[in-house]
């Protein structure tokens, strides 16, 4: 058990934590990162927090305590250093390192878990979303897969009604989005395919 040398600082609703700054971009989250500790953006301790960004809130949190190591902030939380070290690189810790952690952010556990949000689009749409979430595409490149997956769609579907599909909100693909995007994808290929080559 680590026990803490520190003493916690305040507490209360309205405590701030120097943190992450959410910015929505094209349906993007992105990502205001701090410099240092008298330029860190500060989050409301009310605001919902997604619980993917727990190791860059521990990183955050570090920076607005002086720069923390990562040893000494474990101390502080009374983590194991190796637990720690692994959540700033994205892992999630076990339930009970998790709530320590959340403790030494001054957040309630329950910030980090949101019922989930039922999201009813069209195809196109939820496609559109997952491509702008997908870090291995520029903002540029996810808008002209979606515009080319919309035009295609819209020759293929004429008239008929959009198909409604709930899914919650993820950063990465659903069965379903993934078969749909797997299908659009090969009539696309065949589409262009027998479309006739350009001479030059």
């Amino acid at each position: 058990m680590y026990r803490s040398r520190y003493k916690r600082e305040g507490a209360g609703e309205d405590r701030t934590i120097s943190a992450l700054a959410f910015a929505q971009v094209r349906g993007r989250d992105s990502l205001i990162s701090t410099v240092s500790p008298a330029q860190a953006v500060e989050v409301q301790v009310n605001d919902p927090i997604d619980i993917e960004l727990l190791g860059r809130l521990v990183h955050a949190e570090r920076l607005r305590r002086g720069r923390l190591s990562l040893r000494a902030a474990a101390e502080q939380a009374e983590v194991p250093f190796n637990t720690l070290a692994r959540v700033e690189k994205g892992d999630l810790p076990d339930l009970a390192n998790f709530r320590r952690i959340v403790h030494w952010l001054g957040l309630p556990p329950e910030r980090f878990f949101q019922p989930p949000r039922i999201r009813t689009e069209n195809t196109p749409e939820l496609i559109a979303h997952h491509l702008a979430r997908d870090p291995n595409l520029t903002d540029a490149a996810a808008e002209k897969i979606a515009g080319l997956v919309r035009e295609l769609y819209t020759s293929l579907v004429g008239k008929q009604q959009p198909i409604r599909v709930h899914l919650r909100a993820s950063a990465t693909f659903k069965p379903e989005a993934s078969r749909k995007l797997s299908s659009l994808l090969q009539q696309l290929q065949q589409k262009l395919e027998s479309m006739p080559r350009a001479e030059h």
